[in-house]
């Protein structure tokens, strides 16, 4: 097992550019920001020494993102199935969390989940769900966007007409959770004015009190500090998780973590 002190073996895509010809010409490829080894720092796998492949390109536009690499600002090469297995098979760790970005917008990306698995790794997916390609995973870690998640209209109007369209689609997300084989929800929350949201979502969903983490807005340790005293008595009061986001706690806001 890798050193969990310090992220490790952060692999730019650039390094795993394909050669001309290396690959079936219709084999789908993903367009990836970055690969990288790290502990997970949100939900049941905390502290799990995971790889993390991370898909470029996003269908939402969530104010907020901490990712604008992977969504606002799309970036990254193309990689295919293979090289994406063998970065994971030379890991030191079974465990891969897909993430964006929208990793379940990416074309091929049921075939890319299944041979994963099929290699024996543990498959966490982190997803808004708002599409289902037909995918099953180990894990799906879920995360619905609220109201307060869309971009200001003045802004962006184009942009915030269409998140706001796309954010909540709760028959898609319950198909994506029966098809799981373990589900957590965790949700970003800026105010405890969401709550009543937040609870609804939740009896739409159907899923229990402890598949729900409530996680603070916030890109910095202060900013995690000052939600925690008023969310987590939130979260304890009605049986759910608080999520502390420890890899901001543990490395800063920054790539690779």
């Amino acid at each position: 097992m890798k050193s969990a002190d310090r992220p490790v073996d952060v692999l730019p895509a650039e390094k795993l550019a394909k050669t001309p010809g290396s690959a079936d010409a219709d084999a789908p490829t993903f367009l990836i920001s970055e690969t990288f080894v790290s502990r997970q720092g949100e939900g049941s796998l905390t502290g799990q020494s995971s790889v993390f492949l991370r898909t470029s390109g996003c269908n939402l536009r969530c104010w907020f993102c901490d990712t604008p690499y992977a969504s606002w600002n799309p970036e990254g090469t193309r990689q295919t199935i293979d090289e994406l297995l063998q970065l994971v098979s030379d890991a030191d760790t079974s465990h891969v969390v897909l993430t964006g970005g929208e990793p379940l917008i990416a074309s091929g990306i049921v075939q890319l989940v299944d041979r994963l698995r099929e290699a024996g790794n543990h498959v966490t997916i982190e997803t808004a769900g708002t599409v289902d390609p037909g995918v099953r995973c180990d894990l799906l870690s879920l995360s619905p966007k609220l109201r307060a998640s869309t971009p200001d209209e003045n802004e962006h109007p184009r942009w915030a007409k269409l998140h706001e369209q796309r954010r909540l689609p709760i028959h898609t997300m319950r198909t994506l959770i029966q098809s799981a084989e373990a589900t957590q929800v965790k949700f970003v929350v800026d105010s405890a004015d969401e709550m009543t949201e937040i609870d609804d979502v939740i009896s739409q969903l159907r899923v229990s009190p402890e598949q729900v983490w409530l996680m603070p807005q916030g890109v910095s340790v202060q900013e995690l500090d000052a939600a925690k005293p008023w969310l987590e008595p939130i979260a304890q009061s009605r049986g759910y998780h608080y999520c502390d986001r420890m890899h901001i706690r543990w490395y800063g806001n920054r790539r690779g973590t």
